[in-house]
């Protein structure tokens, strides 16, 4: 992993606090050798830590004789962060604490199409019934993260003419959710924080990973280098408005033909299946045929994959990632879709590109997203400019 030192100021209390945030108890002396001061100077940064509620004293460390030496770690429970996920027919809203572990989820079933206003009113609501659920006081969020079927402009948080959300382009997110919750909100395309929260949960120290999400829509979140990648105009990754020659003159929702979306998503492969005379209104309807035997299902989720593992096999000449992650309601079919992904991938890719690749289906399954959005909000929250502001405000 990025190592959360290199970047944090030399502001005294801000950089002890970073590398306390790693969970690992330190006694006094070793944070004084670490950080190259006087044992007096930490005790006081960490007083100023512990005003701040974010550091505590844990159990006594061995001594080796005369006084115990008291052991100092991050308390992980005395903030929230609030972290949505925003799908496009979907919301599911989580508190997490400190460390990034849930304490408690809601979702909804609400289309993004039912516009912004709607959308982020469903968002504070579900977020302040978990508030109250865990009997927090509004003073306890530090920050809320939220992910967007969409591209994103990072700078601002504002979705940029995302094709499945009318009414959202230039839409303020941000400002308006700030407005009902008083902290910071950041957001983010819905696929790059379910690259952050897979790779937190499952992958912390792999440098190079491709997270798929394959629904209602199909994009990538890619970690290079250790690194969220972007992109200029935050598009990187758009892979499902890839045209594929097996899309044919298939109409896609962004208005284009031939996407991989309109092909390979949740929703294509539903309608495929009531052109077999099937019931499959969309991806779960799927999703449950499959587990049912139903053999039709079956061979259109396989096809879904291979059609995926067309596209990436592109993907991976470009970026060689070391791990490629399936998400999203189509990986919930099991190994037929990701089998169809592996079929075509190690088939058209070179060796030396495949030797050491594994592809896998998500850990973090439907929390991806947000867990991901609440681990966007934390390194916001935790940030060192961040606790020089609770400082600044302390006084």
């Amino acid at each position: 992993m990025v190592d959360i030192r290199k970047n944090a100021p030399a502001t005294g209390v801000s950089e002890l606090f970073q590398l306390l945030r790693d969970g690992r108890p330190r006694t006094r002396s070793e944070l004084a050798e670490l950080v190259g001061v006087a044992r007096s100077t930490i005790a006081l940064r960490i007083d100023s830590l512990m005003e701040l509620g974010l550091v505590a004293p844990v159990e006594d460390a061995a001594s080796t004789g005369g006084r115990p030496s008291s052991r100092i770690a991050m308390q992980a429970d005395t903030k929230v962060v609030l972290g949505a996920d925003v799908g496009a027919s979907h919301l599911r809203v989580g508190l997490t604490d400190l460390s990034g572990t849930c304490l408690a989820d809601s979702s909804r079933d609400l289309l993004v199409s039912a516009g912004p206003e709607r959308v982020l009113d469903t968002v504070a609501e579900l977020g302040s019934g978990l508030l109250e659920q865990l009997g927090r006081e509004r003073t306890d969020l530090l920050a809320v993260g939220v992910g967007l079927p969409g591209p994103v402009e990072h700078s601002t948080g504002q979705p940029i003419n995302p094709p499945i959300m009318p009414g959202w382009h230039g839409f303020d997110v941000p400002g308006y959710l700030q407005d009902r919750f008083g902290v910071p909100v950041l957001v983010d395309n819905d696929v790059n924080v379910m690259s952050m929260g897979e790779r937190q949960a499952a992958w912390p120290d792999v440098e190079d990973l491709i997270f798929v999400k394959a629904a209602t829509g199909i994009g990538a979140g890619i970690i290079c280098n250790g690194t969220l990648l972007r992109g200029a105009d935050g598009v990187a990754g758009d892979i499902g408005h890839i045209r594929v020659p097996g899309g044919a003159e298939l109409l896609c929702r962004c208005g284009n033909y031939g996407c991989l979306e309109a092909l390979a998503s949740g929703p294509a492969v539903a309608r495929k299946l009531q052109e077999s005379g099937l019931s499959a209104a969309n991806g779960r309807d799927v999703v449950a045929l499959v587990a049912q035997g139903e053999q039709e299902a079956v061979r259109a989720v396989r096809q879904a994959g291979r059609d995926v593992g067309e596209v990436l096999s592109a993907c991976l000449s470009m970026m060689n990632p070391s791990v490629i992650v399936i998400g999203g309601s189509m990986a919930l079919t099991g190994e037929h879709f990701i089998a169809g992904v592996r079929e075509v991938v190690y088939s058209r890719t070179m060796p030396l590109a495949t030797q050491h690749l594994q592809i896998v289906q998500s850990v973090s399954g439907m929390d991806a997203g947000m867990l991901g959005a609440a681990m966007l909000a934390l390194h916001h929250a935790l940030s060192p400019e961040s606790i020089d502001e609770m400082l600044a405000a302390r006084v």
